[in-house]
């Protein structure tokens, strides 16, 4: 496993994969360039799951290269910095959002705040995206 509990800066990255309702997610265009989006994710211990639309850019750049970045968003200051890298698969046997209460209760108050319900969110992200990192760094 690339995250190690017995550090302090794995105990940080634990505790913002538990807390952050948000991070980065960076694909890469046919040309090169990074595009980087911010997601909502879940952390499964081993793997992130995202949900995105199947028209997004997202979905074109990875099924042409399924590499990818994830990070959080970094102090003001420029400390608290986390970069995993991995590679993503379309993952056809992850829950659809209406069958991940854990997802539906991380994301409840944004749910809400679309004005959507799990259903409509489960049927417009209905792409699942597994994402499995190889590398994590930071300080």
């Amino acid at each position: 496993m690339i995250l190690d509990p017995e550090t302090d800066f794995g105990r940080k990255v634990l505790r913002r994969l538990q807390d952050e309702q948000v991070i980065w997610l960076t694909t890469v265009t046919a040309d090169g360039t990074p595009q980087p989006n911010p997601v909502w994710f879940q952390w499964d211990g081993a793997s992130f799951l995202i949900y995105t639309k199947p028209s997004s850019k997202k979905v074109v750049n990875l099924r042409r290269n399924p590499r990818v970045a994830l990070h959080f968003d970094a102090t003001h200051t420029g400390d608290d910095v986390v970069v995993f890298t991995g590679t993503a698969v379309f993952d056809e046997h992850a829950p659809a959002v209406t069958q991940n209460p854990a997802y539906i209760a991380k994301y409840q108050l944004g749910i809400a705040a679309l004005n959507s319900t799990p259903e409509l969110l489960s049927e417009e992200y209905n792409v699942r995206l597994r994402i499995k990192p190889d590398k994590l760094r930071g300080w």
